[in-house]
């Protein structure tokens, strides 16, 4: 083969390169014969040159760049001369390459799918032909900048004293949260291993095994239902130290976060950043990962209604719920009545059978429960909400769950809605104290919110045998405009704390042999003070390069249906793959 050794990228060459002579390969963009002209747009990662051929290099090499069409792969010689006819939209667009010699590496068939950023091709097609859809230059830029993402967490923590270890892929199935991916084991058979959600165990094991802090950009894995910000492999920093308490957390992360908004941004952030309590973030703004970008916060009315004597309110009261609003600024006018039924319905979702709405204007407050409420008594309301003429209340009467996350969706979907959220303005917070366990409504019982290893808060420990459901964790959330970046706690490193919430959680000895012993025999032998964190590499990729989507920063992401759409797995295996496992279909009768 004839290979072009390059010289340059194509987006490289400007005027300083003028009268060099260059070496480019890459793909052809596009071809355009003008008769005594040829030009032909070579592509690779870093951009694009104009390459021309005219009638006076030899006719065999004219032809042979004639005979180019989009995709070939190709490489080229020639000089870099001024251009004539400038392209401002080009970085490259003051130069072109004057061509004296062509090699066709390869051909192509006409491409199923544009190679250009705003191609707007479905996106199955775009996963199907994800190779093709790596060319484009967003795609291309997205995964350098994933790429800078990681290696500035390499160099920072390594400066801060981590040490990179890798933890195993096949492993032990813990219960955390979701359903595990299981590999069968063809030597034992009858036996599974599972990929890992996260590596917790065993990062826990390297703090009982004196590696003091622990960094890994680790591969998870989690069988669960899809959407923009999941995928069912996915990847995290993952991080943990010895002998610290939540602010020694805290502050390592926030200066790897001020590092990262500088390096890659070029936002300082001002740090300490905000701390609100888990109790503080679901009152204010129903969710325990607020956007605070904007207000709208959720105002409790509770108290002042509950003699109201409208039964909606009432009886939610009654049942041990609350009634609580949001007042969107600005918003009467522009929200008609069916625009109000369109956010009645999305809150459904999460539970809600309703919602009261209040419009403020200068004469009066009209609302869809006129008939239960004097013109005196929605006035009142709408000034317990310090409401203006021009603002719509929102207002959802049910248990604190449900009333949380419909206010809490509301608010954000209307900001979004009204083109109230900045995506180039980042408001990063932690939220702290959560709540040791949560309840389970489909079992009806109580489970760690994070993991049984989290430890309460220090004067919250007594709580696990008289009121745990009382008691507050040692844990953490990093929150960047709405969205979980990451999350981590302190861990339980005290044997007989660690019986007292296995205890508190209902789990029998027997079964915490079999799920954790391995982790509770080392802990005999003396575990350090620890806790850690890790972050979501791809949800950071993905806000701070603006997407929408973590496909977008994966190379060879899933689709909805947990597919890989260019190697179609999971494929069918044969029946001898299976026969080797100790394993054999049944078909479900229909």
């Amino acid at each position: 083969m004839n290979l072009f050794k390059r010289t340059h990228m194509c987006g490289d060459l400007r005027k300083e390169n003028i009268g060099e002579s260059v070496v480019l390969n890459g793909w052809v963009q596009k071809r355009r014969n003008l008769g005594g002209l040829i030009f032909c747009d070579v592509r690779d990662k870093t951009g694009i040159t104009q390459v021309v051929f005219n009638d006076k290099i030899p006719e065999e090499l004219f032809e042979k760049a004639d005979s180019l069409r989009s995709e070939y792969v190709v490489g080229i010689k020639g000089k870099v001369a001024e251009r004539e006819a400038k392209n401002s939209n080009m970085d490259t667009g003051d130069i072109e390459v004057f061509a004296d010699d062509l090699v066709l590496y390869s051909q192509s068939e006409t491409p199923p799918i544009y190679i250009k950023d705003d191609d707007n091709v479905d996106d199955n097609l775009r996963l199907k032909y994800r190779y093709l859809d790596l060319r484009k230059k967003k795609m291309q830029e997205n995964l350098k900048f994933r790429h800078t993402v990681t290696k500035l967490a390499r160099d920072y923590f390594a400066e801060c004293g981590f040490t990179e270890v890798e933890t195993p892929m096949l492993i032990k199935s813990t219960p955390e949260g979701a359903r595990d991916y299981l590999v069968p084991s063809r030597v034992n058979q009858g036996h599974f291993y599972a990929l890992p959600q996260s590596p917790q165990t065993f990062k826990q094991l390297l703090m009982v095994g004196g590696t003091d802090r622990y960094m890994q950009v680790a591969k998870c894995f989690r069988d669960e239902d899809l959407r923009a910000d999941r995928q069912p492999e996915f990847t995290q920093i993952d991080l943990e130290m010895s002998f610290v308490d939540v602010d020694d957390v805290i502050e390592v992360q926030e200066g790897f976060l001020k590092r990262v908004f500088k390096e890659l941004k070029g936002v300082d952030i001002n740090t300490p950043l905000p701390r609100l309590t888990y109790d503080e973030a679901m009152s204010k703004y129903g969710s325990d990962k607020p956007d605070t970008r904007v207000g709208f916060e959720l105002h409790d009315i509770t108290e002042k209604i509950k003699d109201c004597g409208f039964k909606v309110f009432t009886d939610a009261i009654a049942a041990g719920g609350s009634v609580r609003g949001i007042c969107v600024t600005g918003a009467g006018a522009e929200y008609t009545r069916k625009k109000i039924d369109k956010l009645t319905e999305s809150i459904k979702s999460f539970g809600a059978r309703g919602m009261v709405w209040m419009k403020v204007t200068e004469d009066e407050v009209s609302s869809s429960v006129n008939k239960f409420f004097s013109p005196e008594e929605l006035k009142e309301i709408a000034d317990d909400f310090e409401a203006v003429s021009g603002d719509l209340i929102l207002i959802v009467s049910d248990k604190d769950k449900v009333v949380f996350d419909s206010l809490g969706f509301l608010r954000r979907h209307m900001a979004d809605q009204m083109g109230l959220l900045d995506d180039n303005h980042y408001n990063l917070l932690w939220v702290v104290d959560f709540p040791l366990f949560e309840y389970d409504e489909e079992a009806d019982e109580y489970h760690a919110m994070h993991h049984p290893f989290t430890s309460p808060k220090e004067e919250d420990a007594h709580l696990l045998k008289t009121d745990p459901t009382a008691a507050k964790a040692d844990a953490y959330d990093i929150v960047l405009n709405g969205v979980e970046l990451g999350g981590g706690s302190i861990r339980i490193h005290d044997q007989e704390l660690q019986k007292d919430m296995f205890q508190a959680l209902n789990i029998p000895e027997d079964e915490i042999n079999e799920k954790f012993g391995y982790l509770v025999e080392a802990f005999k032998y003396g575990a350090p003070p620890h806790g850690g964190l890790a972050y979501g590499l791809d949800r950071l990729v993905m806000l701070l390069t603006g997407e929408k989507s973590i496909r977008e920063v994966i190379a060879f992401p899933k689709n909805q249906a947990a597919q890989c759409m260019v190697s179609e797995a999971p494929g069918i295996v044969y029946d001898d793959q299976l026969d080797e496992l100790g394993i054999s279909l049944v078909k479900e009768e229909k």
